[in-house]
């Protein structure tokens, strides 16, 4: 009973106080096995259609933890000198009291700025629909001292359980020589209030994202092999920040074909977060990786970490292909 009060103060204070209330995006520890989430400019980037699947469990001793579930489509097309991208997110918070639903649609134009130099640009419009399970939250007036949780709570609900509001993003994506990667996103420009009662504010702060890497060859060649047969070491970094919260990602992949392994370090401005450890199996059109973060932070011990799954399926090109890379940052 006792754990069941706390976790209702817990998300009454999160969605029903009055006062002004920010949220973060769910993050995913394989952000590179989910490429549009990471940044619209990556639509496209492998310039072949590309179709990706990705579930995080984050927290899973926890009753009333998080799952998320991704889905996103992309591909370049010739005629419109750029890659388009369709991406579908579901988060489901505390074993459904808040669930979010984002569809987007992307385009990001593909600029050769050098022979061996491409940029992508992109903008991306979205529509998020937030809902309340209002009805599986418990309050303290609904405790009986020998029945529990059975008495009608005097709580005010809210003048809506279900908010849907438009959103925005845009970003940029540069790739040099299938060697150097790097790119900057910037979603929620407009920062919509998603609060439940009118009278509130929650604000949906704008998430900035940069992200920087480099492709070491191990194999002796001249250049990375079209089929993705190399023996490469890729070193590579993230940072994030929305709102309030600040975050830092380092880590490094080995591949050698068709093996992929891979360490992360999380570190969250106020502590530090995880250790990622990764495992990926990519071969010429399937990609299926796994990932489990080992938490650092206070819940070390409790929470039961993250575990997450990516799966991705190449198509062969619609059309004949142009002479244009893709822009090779690692596949998880």
């Amino acid at each position: 009973m006792i754990k069941k009060l706390l976790t209702s103060i817990t998300f009454i204070t999160v969605f029903l106080s009055t006062l002004t209330v920010f949220s973060q995006d769910p993050e995913f520890s394989q952000f590179y096995a989910n490429p549009l989430y990471l940044n619209p400019a990556m639509a496209g980037s492998n310039i072949c259609p590309r179709a990706i699947l990705n579930y995080r469990n984050q927290w899973p001793s926890l009753s009333k933890g998080y799952v998320t579930y991704n889905a996103s489509y992309d591909q370049y097309i010739d005629k419109l000198h750029g890659g388009i991208g369709v991406l579908v997110n579901m988060d489901n918070a505390g074993a459904g009291i808040l669930k979010t639903l984002t569809a987007s649609l992307m385009y990001a134009y593909r600029l050769r700025a050098g022979k061996d130099l491409y940029i992508n640009l992109a903008l991306q419009g979205s529509y998020y629909q937030r809902t309340l399970g209002w009805d599986k939250l418990q309050f303290g007036d609904q405790i009986d001292d020998q029945l529990g949780f059975v008495n009608p709570t005097n709580e005010q609900p809210p003048d809506n359980t279900t908010v849907g509001f438009p959103d925005f993003a845009a970003g940029l994506a540069l790739g040099w020589k299938n060697k150097l990667y790097a790119g900057v996103a910037v979603h929620h420009l407009t920062e919509p209030n998603m609060a439940f009662y009118s009278s509130a504010e929650s604000k949906l702060p704008m998430k900035i994202t940069g992200d920087l890497g480099y492709n070491i060859d191990l194999s002796g060649g001249s250049d990375f092999a079209e089929d993705g047969s190399d023996f490469y070491l890729t070193v590579a970094g993230l940072y994030q920040q929305q709102g309030q919260f600040h975050q830092v990602n380092a880590g490094l992949y080995v591949a050698r074909y068709p093996l992929v392994i891979g360490a992360w370090f999380r570190h969250n401005f106020e502590n530090p977060d995880a250790v990622i450890a990764l495992v990926g199996l990519q071969f010429d059109k399937i990609k299926i990786g796994y990932s489990y973060d080992v938490s650092l932070s206070k819940l070390q011990g409790n929470s039961g970490g993250a575990h997450e799954v990516s799966f991705a399926w190449q198509f062969d090109c619609l059309e004949k292909r142009r002479k244009i890379k893709a822009i090779k940052c690692p596949q998880f």
